[in-house]
């Protein structure tokens, strides 16, 4: 990203960092059902990424969230999300050096994959 540490490019992270996941989460379950894959498969995705359990993950959906907390507080992040490399929107997962916004992005590239038909553990890097 051109623009690392530029008050714009802040400007920018911290209004995707506020959204909440209930409001993001939506667009990732059509998106994986569009291509035929499940809400169930786009939960296992949240929960390998965070650590959450079902309950815990509903929880954080229904108490709306925002994205930063919902990365800050989870309770275990799968340290095998280092594995995840690829593009997202033109940009390298693993060049992104803001780290609230690769692990964002860690999320966006696991449900590209999901509707892309990639095998489950492939996508959990398994």
């Amino acid at each position: 990203m051109g623009e690392v540490g530029t008050a714009a490019a802040e400007r920018r992270w911290q209004r995707v960092y506020a959204m909440s996941l209930a409001s993001v989460y939506p667009l990732y379950v059509a998106k994986a059902e569009n291509k035929g894959r499940s809400r169930a498969e786009v939960d296992e995705v949240l929960r390998w990424l965070t650590g959450h359990s079902q309950a815990s993950l509903e929880h954080e959906l229904e108490a709306k969230t925002d994205l930063a907390a919902f990365f800050t507080t989870a309770p275990a992040l799968n340290p095998a999300r280092a594995l995840i490399t690829g593009s997202v929107c033109g940009v390298r997962v693993e060049d992104i050096e803001e780290p609230m916004m690769r692990e964002i992005r860690y999320l966006d590239k696991l449900i590209d994959e999901l509707a892309k038909g990639k095998a489950m553990e492939k996508i959990l890097r398994g």
